[in-house]
């Protein structure tokens, strides 16, 4: 029953927006997951969307879904280019797994217009400068 179903909230683990160049030269922005935990995380589900105003006219993306069966102990995924129109709107993460037996979620917010260099820090194991969301 629905009501039984306990979901802990997750922690250390993290979303992070990264600019990069893609294969032709051009820039692009890169969302990755990361996994901080020491132990092995798995049946990752996460949920991206974006929304909010632009130009006065009210925008949303698609919700798009992604899957990562395993993820192990202080790793990370790439998970999704990012239009940089998108970034013009509020994104959000829902990112839920399984550790053990026990399910556990996480909601992740990364404001409109906040991937400018004075919010970026040197995120760990790309040694790449993103906005960075724990």
């Amino acid at each position: 029953m629905k009501k039984d179903i306990v979901i802990n909230e997750a922690t250390y683990i993290a979303i992070a927006i990264v600019p990069e160049k893609n294969e032709h030269g051009e820039n692009e922005w890169s969302a990755y997951f990361f996994n901080f935990k020491d132990t092995t995380i798995e049946s990752v589900l996460i949920n991206a969307s974006a929304s909010g105003v632009v130009n006065g006219e009210e925008k949303h993306t698609a919700t798009v879904r992604f899957f990562i069966e395993k993820l192990e102990p202080l790793s990370y995924k790439k998970i999704e280019a990012i239009l940089p129109e998108a970034l013009r709107l509020n994104n959000r993460y829902w990112v839920s797994y399984y550790e053990g037996t026990e399910i556990f979620e996480k909601k992740f917010i990364i404001a409109a217009d906040t991937h400018v260099p004075d919010n970026f820090m040197m995120v760990p194991f790309l040694n790449k400068p993103g906005l960075i969301v724990q």
